[in-house]
């Protein structure tokens, strides 16, 4: 069974119960009501008729006659009994008499009035003294009232029931399809993503809610799976070819040496070459490796609460080491007042390398030329901006910078293997981040990195 049509069912049957239990108290209402308002009635017409026919006053006899004809309109079925009540009065005898329980006629005694009710017949007793005679006055009656407004009541709430039926049913159906067209279009769009088309995204109206949540993962888990696939064809692609070259110059090589006798300093120069190639066939295997590990989601990766700057401070240290000659200037003037904004979670080692790549190349790349990096905060993300003076990019590569072993034409008398910016970038997206990289040549480049602020709240 789908999910829609188990919150169809789901809401309907809600409805359903809310307006069954709140006819049911209606109807039982006014049902009580009707009883007890009729009782009253039998009561009140008991009442005077003890007055006319027991009381001694013609005076008041008269005008209570008269009263009740012209204002006690005549019940169904009347009729009125009077019974004098002393020592010799046999209640069981009387009872019998008007097919009443003896009970009635004892709590009439006992409490001066009752009711009781046998089938569609209504009775309403009272004990009426009047100097020193005490007599029972009963008043039975059909109770109209029940017989026809309260069957009225019934069918009208019948009928009402089944309109609500049909406008419940209508509405939930209507409710379900608005509630569930987000969730179908989200499942077409994820339908329609495949291996040829891993760039497409689910669309998120409001980021806030559960589904603009779930869109969120859903994006998240293709971005994942973007990298991967991406990093898997590259390692196969570049691979191929990165890997063929030196193994080409070493085969050649061996093959050259062995086809005949070679002296001793020729044997010594092919080892060279040899060894030289085997190095870097070394180095290449490695950083393809390397790219194609921080190719996955990073589950694998322990994640900890990281401070920006003083990670930045330590790859400073690192690139001292390594360019000497080269002067990095952290600007701290738009560090945030609360330290907690610069915290992201990440892999310390990972991002130290990703940040060392980047301002490494900015000093390789600017002839040690002054390499400034800013840090700033947003309520959701950590900026950092990587700023050098130096080659730049040509317009017409950009757009290639990202493809492993890719190196811009002005790079040529630069040593590198064109991994440091796929390797860096898969790191980043390792961390939910973003890496935006502008260039204009031979003015220099900059390097905006966003990084989530971590939530350590929770």
């Amino acid at each position: 069974m789908k999910v829609q049509f188990k919150f169809l069912l789901l809401l309907f049957g809600f409805f359903m119960v809310i307006i069954v239990a709140y006819s049911a108290v209606i109807y039982y209402s006014v049902s009580q009501f009707s009883y007890e308002d009729f009782y009253k009635r039998l009561e009140i017409r008991a009442i005077t008729t003890a007055k006319i026919n027991l009381d001694k006053n013609v005076e008041n006899t008269s005008a209570i006659r008269e009263l009740r004809q012209e204002y006690l309109e005549k019940l169904g079925n009347e009729r009125h009994y009077i019974f004098s009540l002393d020592q010799h009065t046999d209640l069981q005898k009387q009872a019998a008499s008007i097919n009443v329980p003896v009970s009635f006629l004892e709590e009439i005694v006992a409490k001066k009035t009752a009711n009781t009710k046998r089938g569609e017949v209504f009775f309403s007793g009272i004990r009426y003294s009047y100097g020193n005679t005490t007599s029972i006055v009963i008043v039975s009656a059909k109770n109209y009232y029940n017989s026809h407004h309260v069957l009225y009541l019934r069918g009208v709430i019948f009928a009402s029931i089944v309109v609500v039926v049909l406008f419940t049913f209508l509405f939930s159906v209507l409710f379900s399809r608005l509630i569930f067209r987000p969730i179908i279009k989200m499942t077409r769009s994820v339908k329609s993503i495949g291996m040829e088309n891993l760039h497409m995204r689910v669309e998120m109206k409001n980021e806030d809610d559960e589904l603009g949540r779930l869109a969120m993962t859903f994006n998240n888990m293709l971005d994942r799976l973007e990298t991967s696939f991406e990093t898997q064809n590259n390692f196969i692609s570049n691979a191929s070819h990165e890997l063929g070259t030196p193994l080409t110059s070493i085969i050649g090589v061996a093959d050259v040496t062995l086809s005949k006798p070679r002296s001793q300093e020729e044997y010594i120069e092919s080892l060279r070459v040899i060894a030289e190639e085997a190095e870097k066939l070394d180095r290449k295997t490695k950083a393809l490796l390397f790219l194609a590990q921080t190719g996955f989601n990073g589950k694998v990766q322990q994640f900890t609460g990281l401070r920006i700057d003083q990670l930045l401070l330590d790859v400073k240290d690192t690139i001292r080491k390594i360019y000497p000659a080269c002067r990095v200037i952290i600007d701290l003037e738009l560090l945030p007042e609360s330290p907690d904004k610069l915290k992201v979670s990440g892999n310390e080692q990972l991002l130290h390398l990703a940040f060392s790549n980047v301002i490494g190349n900015a000093c390789k790349y600017s002839e040690n030329a002054p390499v400034k990096v800013a840090i700033g905060t947003s309520d959701t993300n950590v900026v950092i901006v990587i700023k050098d003076e130096g080659i730049g990019i040509p317009k017409d590569e950009i757009r290639y910078i990202y493809d492993p072993f890719f190196r811009a034409s002005n790079t040529r008398s630069y040593e590198g293997y064109g991994i440091g910016l796929p390797l860096t970038r898969n790191i980043i997206k390792i961390h939910g981040g973003e890496l935006l990289v502008s260039a204009i040549e031979n003015q220099g480049t900059t390097v905006q990195i966003k990084l989530p602020v971590g939530d350590f709240n929770i």
